[in-house]
């Protein structure tokens, strides 16, 4: 809870109407919280300013704008703090409200993993909070993790302005699609451990090179303190880089392949993975609940960064193994006529859809995926499709349908067995008559494709 004058002294701001309190803040006013400050917005498509009236009417206090316009007027009891740029605003406002709290605050990027690896990160949270409370709601009321895709330069200060005195432990996601960006984010957040997971073909549009994305990615440890932990995947080729970039603060590295502090000896099956956990204190055996090498990888980036806050060996395995996977992101589902859905629609890149493929492979029956176009890949997009429809075909997948532009690339590059459609309509009437018992089915693309259209029409 803050005043609108004590905001106004930490962003410099001027400030006017009623001096009130308020409890959170929003950037959205049709779902403002009675109590909260509206964060008026500008951007190409809409403005903020035009939607304060409403916002009041939702139960907002007070303002955050660039301009007054009439609030005092048309709002006497209206609270009003009017900076140049209110997206920057919110930045400083979140990281004047963060310095309050001295708790283990992580940060979290990477190409590929990064939500799953946060909330990998809040189960273990969670499991050394229960350790002193009783019941799961208690704990989770004591470890704020990121809400859905709250990782950016407007979605990470809402977060951070979340922090209460309650949390015992806070670990924050952070994403983006260009340099300085994640730089911004860590100064706002001042975490005490930053974890990378990995560095890939995600955003290459934006950056170039996988080379420049993983030192963007790198800005994550310029907001560490000397006393601040970095976390390095240690089987990343920008593993020295990282390395660099972390320079005299600690650091705890992971892997599967090279000698590190976290490491792992793994058996996968088709229900989970059961490996063996090698940590500083010793090692311990652990069934996951997700399949794929590249949870593991995941697991081992909570694992490390668990170590980095004194969590024991113990607490670290029943966190891991208390997580049973985040929506959208390999999630085993039943089909029509009994045959079983792959739902990793939240996203794809090169990388990711590897990982996937990987998966699929390892089911018993018929593999079907069915592909929607990969976002953000720059001039070598095309080429990037066709490869996954080359390596979907070494994989051993038995049919590829693939929807999108770009994906069609891909259906060339898997051959026969590929089919591609022009229209989502076209391609849910094929799969449905592909489905029967004995059929796996992953569906997979970027975001804008909407491939969840897929698993929605096929679900039993």
């Amino acid at each position: 809870m803050m005043s609108i004058q004590e905001a106004a002294h930490a962003l410099s701001a001027k400030w006017g109407g009623k001096n009130v309190l308020f409890t959170g803040v929003s950037t959205d006013s049709r779902t403002i919280k009675h109590g909260e400050l509206f964060v008026a917005l500008s951007g190409k498509q809409f403005d903020g300013h035009q939607f304060i009236a409403s916002a009041r009417d939702q139960g907002a206090v007070a303002a955050l704008v660039e301009r007054r316009m009439d609030i005092g007027q048309s709002l006497p009891e209206f609270g009003w703090l009017e900076v140049a740029d209110t997206r920057l605003g919110l930045g400083q406002l979140s990281a004047y409200w963060r310095t309050r709290f001295s708790l283990p605050l992580v940060a979290v990027t990477g190409s590929n993993g990064k939500t799953t690896v946060k909330e990998m990160i809040a189960s273990i949270f969670r499991k050394a909070v229960m350790a002193n409370v009783e019941g799961n709601d208690l704990a989770s009321d004591r470890v704020l993790a990121t809400f859905g895709n709250l990782n950016n330069d407007i979605g990470v200060p809402q977060m951070l302005l979340r922090l209460r005195e309650q949390h015992a432990y806070a670990v924050i996601e952070m994403g983006m699609n260009h340099a300085g960006e994640i730089a911004y984010l860590t100064r706002l957040t001042h975490p005490t451990v930053a974890v990378i997971t990995n560095a890939g073909a995600a955003h290459i549009e934006g950056l170039g090179s996988v080379e420049a994305i993983a030192r963007a990615k790198g800005e994550i440890f310029e907001g560490l303190s000397d006393k601040g932990v970095g976390i390095i995947n240690a089987d990343d080729d920008h593993a020295s880089l990282w390395r660099s970039l972390v320079k005299s603060r600690h650091i705890i590295d992971f892997s599967l392949n090279s000698p590190a502090q976290v490491t792992a000896c793994y058996q996968s099956d088709s229900s989970g993975n059961r490996w063996m956990l090698k940590l500083p204190e010793g090692s311990e055996e652990i069934r996951l609940q997700v399949p794929g090498q590249h949870n593991i990888y995941n697991a081992l980036a909570a694992a490390a960064t668990a170590v980095a806050v004194g969590i024991d060996k113990h607490t670290i395995v029943s966190g891991l193994q208390a997580f049973c996977g985040v929506q959208g992101r390999l999630q085993k589902k039943l089909g029509l006529h009994q045959a079983t859905l792959i739902d990793d629609t939240y996203n794809a890149n090169p990388e990711s859809m590897k990982a996937a493929l990987a998966v699929l492979a390892n089911e018993p029956g018929k593999k079907v995926l069915v592909l929607g176009d990969m976002g953000e890949l720059g001039p070598n997009a095309a080429d990037f499709h066709h490869q996954i429809g080359v390596e979907a075909n070494h994989f051993g997948i038995d049919q590829l349908l693939t929807l999108g532009s770009l994906s069609k690339h891909a259906a060339v590059g898997f051959g026969r067995g590929a089919r591609h459609f022009p229209t989502m309509e076209a391609l849910l009437v094929e799969a449905e008559k592909l489905l029967d018992i004995n059929v796996n089915m992953l569906v997979k693309g970027s975001r804008f494709m909407q491939m969840e259209r897929v698993i929605r029409r096929l679900e039993a």
